[in-house]
């Protein structure tokens, strides 16, 4: 567990003690470990990851090591001498290793892939030393001895960096294609096949090649999120104004962005009104207008009028940091349907293997059939045995989804949450600031006992004005719009799901609920119990305020739903939805009135927290997974209890980004029905590359068990799968928002 917590306010013997008591032991780790992290480069396969793993993991100084294949990052916990050891060793493992410190930014300046990629010219010059040798040897010009020296050449060339890898393989005790495929290579040498030896390296090491290729296009879904910070930006400091890199540009700081420029750093504007494009960061299609008091995030771009911001937030710490680290650990995360392939994968390659054994020794030895064709039948067995592109089946896919979502302003936070949105039949809504704008406006106010509106509105002003509810929010906002002096108030608080109360010049008040005020507080509402439901059935949240006497006022408040929540439900029918339903603590009346405007919707109306939890569960018992979205803290519970919980409006908002299985960066509604298509079409290719991927394997024994595949047709086979599977999962980079 790593904890972050502020001295003298809590101690470590405080935290100690506390998990103790939930039935656990812990143990400091020494002040002295420290976490690096590192970017490689040229791992383009989920099993040289795990073999990396095992590799540095073995380092005596390192203390922990996990490798994101998805992202190409290496994290390693050790002892704060391990730097360059680490580095020797990924070395050593044919990777190059570089020190990630944290800054988001990268040189927009790189050399293409063919150039920086070590598979590109040993794949060149095999190629070439194969079809040099084999043109010689097709048009009868050289003798064999020439021919097989070339093809031998070929071998060495383009199988030096496949062998070193596969032998580096199996000191962490792991077999994997590399060792196969040099096993291969060797074996067709030894018994004469020196053309099918080079054609095996080749053809492997070209499909490495192309797949790393596809796998560096896939990762720039990434790269393409941190180039939209800036280096740097014009900073003023004492007086001075100076272009500063933005990993030292502090809180506090006062950064000047000009029309058209890029927004470096998280921040509240406190000079200048501009529209802002959110589009890198929350998916909006439409800039927003924002003024003194505002806040930006960085990534963003300023279109119109000069802006001064002052720095809320480091840059290794803002909305666009964040969201390229839970990317990357998005993509780390394994999908249960991987889950299934790696443990598959675990059993089937070692059987595999056995069988080619098998194949090498019980026909000859036990039939006397020929020793070379059933050898050279083993190594086909052992090229095919490989699961490479039942492995890579899923990760390309959910990689590419993910980075996908990302560019869209939709972070879906692991392979499991977006197996899981994919399967959801079910969408449940929040009522106040999902369906509707979240921002109720006050309709009636009606005083009772012969006390005049501006004398009630100042009381109710005045307790509401401690409160954080939307609908306390409009009482405090129209009595401030009407120039009414808010009465101070003491001992203050809250009732979950039914209202407030505090005292006023010694007297108690209380506001809420109509049946908070009846069942609770034994007060009638009969006298005005006609004019409740009136207001109720046009579809407005009333709220009563009195003593615990009686009642001395009515406040009717409603809030407007969303221009495009109706259009949102309709295309989630389109989509395949079963059903939409609204969750909400307001009346029977307003949640009627609300579902009335957005027309095929279902709901549930005056629920307390706990309700709402146990009509999710409800839900989910009758019609299996359900999603719910909200605003990620107020309906916590529920969205816990979902299959999947969606936050809306989450940039800038911590608690939701952190919380949230899925975040829609935008308070956009329009968002989800993209969601829940991508992720659909995600689980859909992911089952074609399962499929595709084990039904190339069974043609292939069989074929090899008849005598009618060839050694080279079986590397063709297995590194042309992986790049069709890798191909097939890229084709969700490609899947636009609407």
């Amino acid at each position: 567990m790593s904890l972050a917590y502020t001295e003298p306010i809590v101690n470590f013997e405080v935290i100690k003690k506390q998990i103790n008591n939930l039935g656990y032991g812990i143990q400091q780790q020494s002040s002295e470990n420290q976490v690096s992290v590192f970017r490689i480069d040229g791992m383009d396969c989920a099993d040289c990851a795990q073999k990396l793993e095992k590799r540095v993991g073995s380092l005596t100084a390192v203390n922990q090591v996990t490798v994101n294949y998805g992202a190409a990052k290496m994290t390693v916990e050790h002892n704060g001498t391990a730097d360059q050891s680490i580095l020797q060793t990924v070395k050593q493992a044919g990777y190059t290793a570089t020190l990630d410190t944290g800054n988001i930014t990268r040189p927009t300046a790189e050399a293409s892939f063919w150039r920086r990629n070590n598979k590109v010219l040993p794949t060149f010059l095999s190629g070439l030393l194969f079809a040099l040798a084999w043109v010689l040897t097709f048009g009868d010009l050289v003798n064999q001895v020439f021919s097989t020296v070339l093809y031998a050449a070929a071998i060495v060339v383009g199988g030096f960096r496949i062998a070193r890898t596969g032998f580096y393989g199996l000191k962490s005790r792991t077999i994997g294609m590399d060792l196969l495929m040099t096993v291969a290579a060797v074996g067709a040498a030894l018994i004469g096949q020196w053309e099918e030896g080079a054609a095996v390296v080749f053809l492997f090491s070209l499909g490495e090649t192309l797949e790393a290729y596809t796998m560096d296009r896939t990762r720039k879904s990434i790269r393409g999120l941190m180039d939209l910070s800036p280096k740097e930006a014009l900073v003023r400091r004492d007086g001075r104004e100076s272009m500063i890199a933005i990993e030292e540009i502090q809180i506090g700081d006062t950064v000047i962005i000009k029309p058209g420029e890029k927004i470096a750093m998280d921040g509240v504007i406190i000079k200048g009104h501009s529209t802002i494009n959110q589009a890198p960061i929350t998916g909006e299609s439409i800039p927003v207008e924002k003024s003194r008091g505002d806040e930006v995030f960085a990534g963003t771009i300023n279109q119109q009028g000069a802006l001064e911001v002052v720095v809320t937030k480091l840059s290794k710490d803002n909305t666009l940091s964040r969201i390229i680290s839970m990317v990357e650990d998005a993509q780390a995360q394994k999908a249960p349907s991987q889950r299934f392939v790696d443990v598959f994968s675990k059993y089937y390659t070692p059987a595999v293997l056995i069988i080619a054994v098998g194949i090498a020794i019980i026909p000859p030895v036990f039939f006397g059939q020929p020793f070379q064709t059933w050898i050279y039948r083993s190594l086909m067995m052992l090229v095919v045995s490989c699961p490479c592109a039942l492995v890579i089946s899923t990760p390309v896919s959910i990689v590419s989804a993910i980075g996908n979502a990302a560019r869209n302003g939709i972070l879906i936070k692991g392979g499991a949450h977006l197996e899981r949105l994919g399967a959801v039949s079910v969408v449940a809504f929040d009522k106040t600031g999902t369906l509707t704008a979240g921002m109720p406006q006050v309709t009636v106010v009606i005083a009772l006992d012969g006390r005049k509106e501006e004398e009630v509105l100042s009381i109710a002003a005045g307790i509401e004005s401690s409160s954080e509810h939307p609908v306390a929010e409009a009482i405090v906002r129209f009595a401030e719009q009407k120039g009414i002096r808010l009465k101070e108030i003491s001992s203050f608080s809250s009732v979950t799901g039914q209202g407030v109360k505090a005292t006023i010049q010694g007297e108690e008040y209380f506001i809420g609920s109509p049946k908070w005020f009846i069942h609770d507080l034994n007060v009638s509402l009969e006298e005005i119990k006609a004019r409740i439901q009136e207001l109720e059935q046009q579809g407005q949240t009333v709220m009563v305020m009195g003593t615990s006497e009686q009642v001395i006022a009515i406040f009717a408040v409603a809030d407007e739903v969303r221009a495009n929540s109706k259009s949102t439900l309709e295309q989630l029918k389109r989509i395949g939805i079963k059903k939409t339903v609204m969750l909400t603590g307001d009346n029977r009346g307003t949640a009627q009135a609300v579902a009335a405007k957005l027309g095929d919707i279902d709901y549930y109306a005056e629920l307390l927290p706990q309700d709402k939890v146990a009509s999710m569960k409800k839900l989910m018992a009758e019609y299996g997974h359900v999603a719910m979205i909200g605003d990620g803290v107020n309906d916590a519970p529920a969205l816990a209890t979902a299959t999947v919980g969606i936050a809306m409006g989450a940039a800038g908002t911590d608690t939701a980004l952190e919380t949230a299985d899925v975040a829609l960066m935008a308070d956009d509604l329009s968002k989800l029905p993209y969601a829940i298509s991508l992720s659909r079409r995600a689980l859909k290719i992911i089952k074609q590359n399962i499929v595709f991927s084990l039904l190339v394997k069974v043609v292939f024994l069989v074929m090899i068990f008849m005598g009618t595949s060839t050694l080279w047709m079986a590397v063709l086979a297995d590194t042309g799968s992986s790049l069709i599977v890798i191909a097939n999962g890229m084709r969700l980079l490609r899947k636009k928002s609407d």
